[in-house]
């Protein structure tokens, strides 16, 4: 198992830098892929647990955040999550006077996604549009990443005491602890290096997003583990070997997106 998660994120990280080098649309489009098969992973635990949401409007409603978070930012995001809503709650409607089956918890669970994933996970291009923005995202990213691999190794070989075993069994607090404290090293060394390419960054903005990352970042992983839990789901599907699916994987990067793109803007940058 060690061996397949090593190899698929040697395959990954080139592909990932790839696009977040290039970006703007091929980016972009990138991300979408991500998220709409992120999306799809969503739709398959729920409709696994009984429930029916709507993979013909949480897929393309997740693409049409992403690309409209790439288009305008946050412009017309008042119009678009309106819009989003309005056509799920009418499409369940639809959907209800078809198959004559309740569908008021469906609308929700399809809304969810919407919002979880497409909405949140969307920060991905915000972080990646803002000034200098591959460099914060080569920072950001990489942070919640490495923790989340020093977790995993830590907590498998020295784990003893549990996280919180009601939602995510296998979680220690030596693997979290562990994971907190390779975020902040990984954030000194990583502004370290990028400050030769952008000066501007200093190794205490990294220290600062290693330590909030690294201990808010892993609540993501528990939270989709939440999903999985209720419906005895081990991983959200077996697309990467080692990993599970791609919500196993970017579970955590999710959160990191957002509260790095706050902490950047709030902090250090005027946008």
């Amino acid at each position: 198992m060690l061996a397949q998660r090593l190899l698929v994120i040697i395959i990954l990280i080139p592909i990932g830098v790839t696009f977040a080098v290039l970006g703007g649309w091929p980016y972009a489009a990138f991300i979408a892929l991500i998220l709409v098969v992120a999306a799809w992973e969503y739709w398959r635990i729920f409709r696994r647990g009984g429930f029916a949401p709507l993979a013909s409007v949480l897929l393309p409603g997740v693409a049409l955040l992403v690309f409209s978070r790439a288009a305008w930012g946050f412009d017309y995001s008042h119009l678009i999550l309106s819009a989003l809503i309005l056509v799920t709650m009418l499409a369940h409607m639809v959907a209800m006077a078809a198959t004559h089956t309740a569908q008021g918890v469906d609308f929700a669970i399809t809304l969810g996604g919407l919002l979880y994933i497409g909405w949140l996970g969307s920060y991905l291009i915000s972080l990646r549009a803002l000034p200098q923005g591959l460099w914060w995202l080569l920072l950001v990213i990489p942070i919640i990443g490495i923790a989340d691999s020093a977790a995993f190794l830590i907590g498998r070989r020295f784990g003893q005491h549990k996280l919180a075993p009601a939602i995510s069994p296998n979680k220690t607090w030596e693997g979290y602890l562990a994971g907190v404290v390779f975020a902040i090293l990984s954030g000194l060394l990583l502004a370290w290096l990028w400050q030769l390419r952008y000066p501007a960054l200093q190794p205490s903005q990294g220290l600062i997003l290693g330590v909030i990352i690294g201990t808010l970042a892993p609540l993501g992983d528990l939270g989709e583990s939440m999903f999985k839990r209720q419906f005895g789901v081990k991983e959200a599907s077996h697309l990467l070997p080692g990993h599970g699916g791609i919500l196993d994987r970017i579970d955590s990067w999710i959160w990191a997106a957002v509260i790095g793109y706050y902490l950047i803007t709030g902090l250090w940058l005027s946008v």
